[in-house]
């Protein structure tokens, strides 16, 4: 069966896979650099970063690889580009989630998402609105339709977007992806809740910096009460069978996290190509 998938973060996960990304800068030369760099996809970054949608539909296609697509006989990148947005969960802000995923990204990561109404919301805002009779209604989606220019990027028909553009995996079919950060006591406390109760969510990636900032051990991400709090992250989302990823993969840790499960890794780029090589190896790729 030819493989249709475009986003290759889930084709990993559907797989079994642990997936691998970086996060990215928002400029031509990084979107150039990352296109074939050995991860499945790439999260350029715009919280901490300026959010500038303009650069980002730039970079978006400098990640096309014409090269790469016609030897492939697919119009999936080889590296998915998702983006981090700068709301905060609580601040429940829709325009950004809808201007992302309208430049062409295939998924959007929520910083700060620490209830189930955060967490509907941030379902919600990736998904464009359909009649309530229709099968998997729910997160209700707020979406504004203007698919032109994503559509265009996925080298689709706008018929063929609307059938794909839709989180996964609550929708099979569906090549975008919420990934929600868990980066407070609150989050912790919250999040079977959460798991409970939102369909749609993609993956939960915690924030170990904010995390530990709140533990008053910042940035001391090997320390015993971090580590206790991020297990019980780990546990939590295997029990609800939701991929967990790890923002600060090395050399000195990533056995480990894919030994307790991790299955989104993230490494600094470029400069760790070796160390995903090795945890490539390590999974099974």
């Amino acid at each position: 069966m030819t493989d249709t998938r475009l986003n290759s973060i889930i084709r990993a996960f559907e797989s079994g896979k642990p997936a691998f990304s970086a996060f990215c800068k928002v400029d031509k030369q990084s979107a150039i650099d990352m296109s074939d760099a050995p991860y499945d996809g790439i999260i350029f970054e715009m919280e901490h970063n300026p959010y500038d949608v303009a650069a980002l539909g730039d970079a978006l296609q400098y990640m096309l690889n014409r090269k790469q697509i016609a030897t492939s006989g697919s119009l999936a990148p080889a590296v998915t580009p998702i983006a981090r947005i700068p709301s905060n969960g609580i601040e429940m802000n829709q325009a950004f989630a809808k201007q992302v995923l309208d430049r062409g990204a295939y998924g959007v990561v929520w910083p700060h998402v620490a209830t189930v109404e955060q967490a509907y919301n941030a379902v919600a805002s990736c998904r464009y609105a359909r009649p309530k009779n229709a099968p998997l209604y729910e997160p209700k989606g707020v979406r504004g339709d203007g698919p032109a220019t994503a559509a265009r990027y996925w080298g689709l028909s706008q018929a063929d977007y609307y059938a794909k553009a839709d989180v996964w995996p609550l929708a099979p079919q569906g090549e975008i992806l919420v990934g929600l950060m868990c980066e407070s006591t609150q989050a912790i406390e919250n999040l079977d809740e959460i798991l409970s109760n939102v369909p749609g969510i993609g993956f939960i990636l915690i924030g170990e910096g904010d995390l530990s900032q709140e533990l008053g051990l910042a940035r001391q991400y090997e320390h015993p009460e971090v580590l206790d709090a991020m297990r019980k992250i780990v546990e939590t989302c295997h029990k609800h069978k939701v991929v967990v990823g790890n923002p600060h993969v090395t050399a000195g840790n990533y056995e480990r996290l894919l030994k307790e499960g991790y299955r989104f890794l993230m490494s600094a780029p470029q400069r760790s190509y070796g160390v995903i090589g090795k945890a490539r190896d390590m999974a099974g790729y």
